[in-house]
């Protein structure tokens, strides 16, 4: 088996739970406090996949992160973690709760899993979305199924085929590697089941209280304040907290 304490590169997928356009927001301000604390970190964070919701937001959003002790300092996070503040929208002042979920997978040498040509069904598309010429008008996006498991990547944001397909496989490995640790058999909703739930808002690793200017991780009992402040990348407290 894999040492995880000596990986140095994730995947981190991030998806909008209950509470509809307000629970896409919070999944964008969750991976922007990631991607601002990775870079702060001197880490790269380059996004995968993504399908976005309004300007700021993320009905889901793939993510690799490359950098030294990346996997210890983000391996917490996975799990469901709920938002309760007032929207925009609300007019009537009402704090309304939302949720979004992440996963963190280690990715691993390719040697450490086994994958078949003969199991994967790869197709390719049209990235769209900014890029240029090249992204719209060239097949460059790659969707790839496991067909004995039924799990799903893709990868558009690169801007060749091969480059996209080598990234799709990246993931790949990193969630059957996953589903390989936790000795789970079936599809890829299966397995993320297991490690964040349903990303119901009764399920919670995590709150974010904004009317209290606080965030209380439920599974060690610890709160911090200076909400907005680690939602900008301070995300070092929690993260040394679990160490």
């Amino acid at each position: 088996m894999v040492d995880t304490q000596n990986v140095n590169k994730i995947v981190m997928e991030v998806r909008a739970g209950a509470g509809g356009d307000e629970a896409s927001l919070f999944a964008g301000d969750l991976v922007r406090m990631y991607q601002k604390y990775a870079l702060k970190k001197g880490w790269s964070f380059s996004i995968v996949d993504a399908s976005e919701s309004g300007a700021k937001g993320y009905k889901t959003l793939v993510a690799e992160i490359k950098g030294q002790g990346v996997y210890e300092a983000f391996k917490n996070e996975s799990g469901v973690h709920r938002v309760q503040r007032v929207p925009l929208t609300e007019r009537q002042g009402r704090i309304h709760t939302s949720t979004a979920s992440v996963a963190v997978l280690p990715i691993v040498e390719a040697r450490a899993v086994e994958v078949r040509d003969g199991d994967l069904e790869v197709t390719f598309c049209r990235a769209g979305g900014p890029g240029g010429q090249n992204v719209n008008k060239v097949e460059t996006a790659v969707r790839i199924v496991h067909k004995p498991t039924g799990i799903v990547v893709a990868s558009r944001e690169e801007r060749t085929q091969h480059a996209n397909r080598e990234k799709a496989m990246e993931v790949l490995r990193a969630k059957l590697f996953e589903a390989q640790r936790e000795q789970a058999v079936g599809s890829v909703d299966q397995i993320r089941k297991e490690q964040v739930g349903t990303a119901d808002r009764s399920e919670k690793i995590r709150t974010y209280n904004f009317p209290d200017d606080r965030i209380t991780d439920h599974r060690i009992g610890k709160k911090w304040s200076n909400l907005e402040r680690i939602l900008e990348g301070d995300f070092d407290k929690i993260a040394e907290a679990f160490k």
